[in-house]
């Protein structure tokens, strides 16, 4: 198959070996694929990471333990977790010691004309949802799970610290979902875009002294230091 490597730089290559999915797992075939600052780290040498990147996807099943999935088109759960270690046990295997993880560790990613993965990790897509906006759930399910973190009231003062990538889809979902954040960050073009999309903005030096919750999407080294 066709692939982008990082070996460890970026090699495109023609005849990279098609992946084999083991028990449980589906082979897909991909769509569509998002390209995340983690792949951007990663091709920068980030983890020595050697393989495929990729793990924001939507693909199609072309083969499957179960006959009724063929076909489908999915998105994916990028954790492949083991299942029988404490952590998995807790239903916290995004967590687990022994995970393969899609594109970043251990796994082939989604900038290649197929990649596997355990089929409960796959979510069937609507067709009322276009491959440009499934290449998103992945992040946004990331954002989502805040909410299982944590209880947001909701009367409380929310700031989402970075006006990136992240901290914009973590607005937007906060948004979506009732609540009224303020992201704060230093560039005045990136706020401005995201006031434009009904979001409340300030520009970091601007920014009150205390809020209720802080959620830190900087990316930067003292991110947390500064959301403390």
């Amino acid at each position: 198959m066709r692939a982008l490597v990082l070996d460890p730089s970026t090699v495109f290559h023609d005849d990279y070996p098609d992946p084999l999915p083991a028990a449980g797992e589906s082979l897909i075939r991909v769509r569509m694929a998002g390209i995340c600052g983690t792949d951007l780290e990663l091709a920068r040498g980030y983890m020595a990471h050697r393989g495929i990147p990729g793990h924001e996807f939507v693909g199609e099943i072309v083969d499957s333990t179960s006959r009724a999935s063929t076909g489908k088109r999915v998105v994916g759960e990028i954790n492949a977790a083991c299942g029988h270690c404490d952590l998995c046990l807790a239903n916290l295997g995004r967590h687990c010691p022994n995970r393969t993880v899609l594109g970043i560790l251990g796994r082939d990613g989604a900038f290649a004309e197929f990649l596997t993965l355990p089929d409960s990790n796959l979510v069937e897509l609507p067709d009322s949802i276009p491959n440009e906006l499934g290449v998103f759930v992945e992040p946004i399910a990331a954002a989502y799970e805040i909410f299982e973190q944590i209880h947001l009231g909701r009367n409380e003062r929310i700031l989402i610290l970075g006006d990136g990538r992240l901290g914009a889809l973590v607005g937007l979902v906060l948004w979506a979902e009732g609540y009224d954040p303020v992201i704060g960050g230093h560039h005045a073009e990136k706020l401005d875009l995201l006031t434009a999309l009904s979001l409340k903005t300030e520009l970091e030096q601007h920014l009150a002294s205390s809020f209720d919750t802080v959620i830190d999407c900087t990316g930067a080294p003292n991110g947390f230091t500064r959301a403390l």
